[in-house]
């Protein structure tokens, strides 16, 4: 029998999907992004839990526990510039399908490795779970592309945003809910399975999206060489609070459903409770960003999300019951929310409209890049050096980014005493 969680949860899709169609007077496309967006990005939370705990059970060494999630962001890393192209040259609707088409193969490869206990299957699974991620990214754009009034934006991109909310119900469900559904040595060939099938749904609504008009940008302005860009403090600014955000986020929520499950043997819904908590804590925030833009402005947004990485650790280290694992975890979550909408705020501040797309892939690609590193040595440190040795490394990253902010008051601060003079 399904799970009441996730019933509810998509129930609850189904009615916001109506709601979107019927009453914010957007496109079509975007309420059909709006319902196929969630059912995949659900393969992130599903495969924290799942091939996470199935990597303790079936790889060679305990410290390889991270790998499978590891991959999940190299695939995404690497994907990002082929998914980009992919979508220019094939248009967004086959492209996306294809994209999505690689999720489905990926948790199909993961489901049989769960049967065979096979570490490699596992790898590769999620690998190409990954490489979908890159294209589900780019989903956002399509939205923007289908609106006929551009002032329709910021409410397309907020309503689109609210699918991370869905996300973080359906993929835990689909984890916990399909871990024994099907036998397996370890479990959760069910839960790879019903990730298939999301993705396979998420497909079939993709293409029934009306066709879109790619308009390019001008390239009229000379474009300068990406070392000059790298250069400004703007674009260091941007790619710290984005590349530090994720990577410090990737680092602790790797490790958390590990610590939790091999430190203390919380029960799996237990587990499933703070993923879902700390993937809500991650989207819940976007609701009300541009009214928190507005009202802190970015540099104390970036201070206030650093602060939060601050209390992070200091939860992490106090104890290990639930509730500390449950307050790092949302904390963590509403932190990256902050770190990372600033650094995506100020990124279109470094580049003019021709520098782009070079600019944002080698922003997405450091982010990505670095992210796989914090994850791959999350499970390393973890299992040779514990749970609060591993909290304790991030701490100089986080005084890089308290710095990198405090920079960038100063350099507010100079620009406005010019402007003054002048």
């Amino acid at each position: 029998m399904l799970p009441t969680t996730l019933v509810l949860t998509v129930f609850i899709l189904i009615l916001a999907t109506w709601f979107v169609k019927q009453r914010l007077k957007l496109s079509d496309n975007i309420w059909r992004l709006f319902m196929a967006q969630p059912l995949a990005m659900s393969a992130t939370p599903a495969v924290v839990i799942a091939a996470g705990i199935l990597a303790i059970e079936i790889a060679p060494s305990p410290e390889l526990a991270t790998l499978p999630l590891t991959l999940l962001i190299i695939g995404t890393a690497i994907a990002v510039i082929p998914a980009s192209w992919l979508l220019k040259r094939v248009g967004r609707r086959k492209g996306s399908m294809l994209g999505l088409g690689l999720g489905a193969v990926g948790s199909l490869v993961s489901g049989f490795s769960a049967i065979q206990a096979n570490f490699i299957a596992l790898l590769v699974g999620c690998f190409l779970i990954g490489t979908s991620s890159a294209f589900i990214a780019q989903l956002r754009f399509a939205a923007l592309e289908s609106l006929d009034n551009k002032d329709q934006a910021p409410k397309a991109l907020s309503t689109l945003m609210v699918g991370g909310l869905f996300s973080a119900m359906i993929g835990p469900e689909v984890a916990v809910f399909g871990k024994d559904l099907i036998s397996a040595p370890s479990g959760f060939a069910g839960s790879f399975f019903i990730l298939c099938a999301c993705y396979i749904i998420a497909i079939t609504i993709i293409s029934t999206l009306n066709p879109m008009e790619v308009k390019e940008i001008e390239q009229s302005d000379d474009t300068r060489p990406l070392l000059q860009i790298a250069k400004s403090p703007v674009f260091i600014i941007a790619i710290c609070s984005g590349t530090i955000a994720y990577s410090v986020m990737s680092y602790l929520m790797t490790a958390s459903p590990l610590s939790m499950h091999s430190d203390h043997d919380y029960a799996m819904d237990t587990i499933k409770w703070v993923v879902q908590s700390h993937v809500l804590a991650m989207y819940v925030p976007s609701l009300f960003s541009a009214y928190l833009v507005k009202w802190l402005g970015i540099r104390k947004l970036m201070l206030v999300g650093t602060g939060m990485y601050v209390a992070v650790v200091i939860i992490s280290l106090v104890g290990g019951s639930v509730m500390h694992y449950w307050w790092a975890m949302v904390l963590l979550g509403i932190g990256w929310n902050f770190l990372f909408l600033s650094g995506t705020l100020l990124l279109p501040e470094s580049y003019k409209p021709s520098e782009r797309f070079k600019v944002q892939a080698v922003n997405d690609f450091s982010i990505f890049g670095i992210q796989a590193l914090a994850s791959l040595s999350a499970g390393m440190i973890l299992f040779s050096r514990g749970w609060s040795n591993l909290v304790l490394m991030t701490v100089p990253v986080i005084i890089v980014m308290l710095m990198v902010t405090l920079w960038y008051i100063i350099i507010f601060k100079q620009q406005q005493t010019e402007q003054k003079q002048v």
